[in-house]
């Protein structure tokens, strides 16, 4: 497998362990402030064109914002783990659309995280009209952006559906944190936690790779937990 990597941050630098153990070829490594400008070329395959690698873009939103025409032009496909972008989602389902390239996009690539989305699913299917309420606590660390997080919008998105209910989200930016998520489900006589927590950035790097593999076998255009879902319920 082909990875030209966007973003080489802590993300993107966890992305390259990965790929370089499992013996996958790093097409290019690109920083996120140059739009697209290379600044690293591992074992470089010059007879691999980048329209035949498959991009993973862990950036900021507004570097993807500004660079998601280019990744869609430049490479065959894309996974991209940034988040915060997704206002402009709809414009860049339609572009990648147009260009025929393929795009993962997804709020949490952890598989742990993807777990817990489906847990919280069945759950509180399971607790609708038996008088529960619902909430959201996550903690991350101090530099994270966006607050609520992406996990914690696709949770409380999928709270609200089952529950019928508006799930507040409460969130702490502090330390070093790498990602709590508590999930409460609250009734007159009892209550229900369900908690995942993040020990290093490793394990969404890890399902980034993973949805690249994935990605290299199919077409189209998809969020995460779909394709995450296909993948696990056909094995």
């Amino acid at each position: 497998m082909n990875i030209a990597i966007v973003g080489y941050g802590k993300m993107g630098r966890e992305v390259e362990k990965i790929l370089l153990k499992a013996n996958h070829t790093i097409h290019t490594i690109i920083d996120d402030s140059n739009a697209l400008s290379l600044i690293k070329t591992s074992s470089p395959q010059k007879s691999v064109p980048s329209s035949k690698a498959l991009c993973i873009d862990f950036t900021t939103p507004d570097a993807f914002r500004k660079n998601y025409k280019l990744i869609a032009d430049k490479f065959a496909g894309a996974v991209v783990g940034t988040t915060g972008w997704y206002d402009i989602l709809p414009k860049v389902k339609k572009y990648f659309s147009i260009k025929k390239k393929k795009l993962v996009y997804g709020t949490n690539f952890s598989v742990g995280v993807n777990i817990l989305f489906e847990i919280t699913d069945y759950a509180s299917s399971l607790l609708y009209g038996l008088g529960y309420n619902s909430y959201i606590v996550e903690l991350h660390h101090k530099e994270k952006k966006d607050a609520p997080s992406g996990t914690g919008i696709t949770l409380k998105s999928i709270l609200d559906k089952n529950l019928k209910f508006n799930t507040p989200v409460s969130s702490v930016r502090s330390g070093y944190i790498k990602g709590i998520h508590d999930i409460g489900f609250e009734s007159s006589v009892d209550k229900i936690n369900i908690r995942h927590e993040a020990y290093s950035r490793e394990g969404f790097a890890m399902g980034a790779v993973l949805a690249a593999i994935w990605l290299e076998k199919t077409e189209g255009i998809w969020d995460f937990r779909e394709l995450f879902k296909q993948n696990i319920k056909s094995k």
